[in-house]
């Protein structure tokens, strides 16, 4: 098989190979690790949580304040980092871990402001639907009040009804003034 340059990209390809199909790993030299961006930041997360934990702190001052008196109170034979060369080791280490440190509380800060954008869209969207079935209520309960407004109530229609009996009583009552009384028939 020839190979030829790709003049874009300045790497060689092989004719035969297939564009649609994925290259064979090669062998590295680094061991590969498969950690998902998620399992990375749930980790991270994790360890920004331990550090803000009164114990990871405790630990931390009970860690400092050991290495601190072994290296200033024992005798010199017996000193790994001496306090003559300042405790180049000790801040060496606490150099290290504040690097690791100043990136993971970092991605984890980035992880909880991304689930807090996302649960304000959330709360935004259900507002939103709760101010649609707000005013549709609202709505709902206007026009029924123009429809009841347009209904006869209770006491309307015992008012009418009242006035109606007293008209037919008045009316009973002037028939029997204007009638005579009926004159009796004497039939010999």
């Amino acid at each position: 098989m020839s190979e030829r340059a790709d003049r874009r990209t300045g790497t060689r390809a092989v004719r035969g190979d297939k564009l649609d199909q994925p290259q064979e790993q090669r062998a590295s030299l680094l061991p590969r690790f498969d950690l998902s961006q998620e399992a990375f930041g749930v980790l991270s997360e994790k360890f920004a949580r331990f550090m803000g934990t009164p114990g990871f702190l405790i630990g931390m001052t009970v860690f400092v304040s050991v290495w601190l008196a072994w290296n200033t109170f024992l005798p010199p034979e017996q000193q790994f980092d001496p306090r003559a060369t300042n405790y180049t080791l000790l801040t060496l280490i606490l150099s290290l871990q504040a690097s690791y440190a100043a990136p993971l509380i970092l991605l984890a800060q980035n992880r909880q402001a991304d689930r807090d954008r996302v649960a304000l869209e959330q709360d935004r969207a259900r507002d939103e639907r709760n101010l649609a079935d707000t005013e549709f209520l609202t709505r709902e309960v206007a026009s029924l009040r123009i429809a009841l407004r347009e209904q006869a109530t209770r006491d309307f229609v015992r008012s009418e009804l009242r006035s109606l009996l007293e008209e037919l009583e008045d009316r009973t009552l002037m028939r029997v003034r204007n009638e005579e009384p009926p004159t009796p028939q004497h039939t010999e």
